[in-house]
């Protein structure tokens, strides 16, 4: 289903160099909200090193988010040292295929998308054939557009956690 992420972790961290190796991914979009940060713009702890040691293996990376506050994205970029682009208009295929020249990869399949929100990231990944991975939000609280998304996602990942016999962490997933 265009709906279900291929992978889904607890965390962004929880994903390892092993993983990317063994699925052939050679470069990681990232989103921003609820992934990388929390809504009071507090980074994941331990974020950082995270990529770096993906970098060490070989894999880039660029930022592809929603927000329209450039200022929000550069900073994420600045921190993490990676590309990014904004205001991306997920699940749209225009940012996914800007991000795929910047990461400069020839083969879709050979690109990870990483976010939380199923109607853009797991989508808009799905309709690109990129690795959809769905990671649990950093936190419950969202903007009110997600909140309304956050409703029609409950229905699919109970059935995508169904069928995939996947437990979910009830502290991360309070939706």
């Amino acid at each position: 289903m265009i709906f279900y992420p291929k992978s889904y972790f607890n965390s962004i961290l929880d994903i390892d160099v092993k993983f990317f190796l063994k699925n052939n991914i050679k470069a990681v979009l990232l989103d921003i909200d609820n992934t990388l940060i929390d809504k009071d713009n507090n980074m994941v702890e331990g974020l950082d090193e995270w990529v770096k040691k993906l970098q060490e293996n070989d894999i880039k990376f660029c930022i592809l988010s929603n927000t329209n506050r450039k200022e929000k994205a550069e900073r994420m970029s600045k921190i993490l040292d990676i590309p990014f682009i904004y205001f991306a208009k997920k699940p749209l295929k225009f940012g996914f295929k800007k991000a795929k020249k910047i990461v400069n990869i020839e083969n879709n399949e050979n690109i990870a998308v990483i976010g939380d929100q199923i109607l853009t990231d797991v989508l808009g990944a799905n309709r690109c054939k990129m690795h959809s991975i769905l990671v649990a939000p950093v936190k419950s609280t969202d903007i009110w557009v997600t909140k309304f998304n956050r409703l029609i996602e409950k229905q699919i990942l109970k059935q995508y956690f169904r069928k995939n016999n996947i437990e979910i962490d009830k502290n991360k997933c309070k939706n």
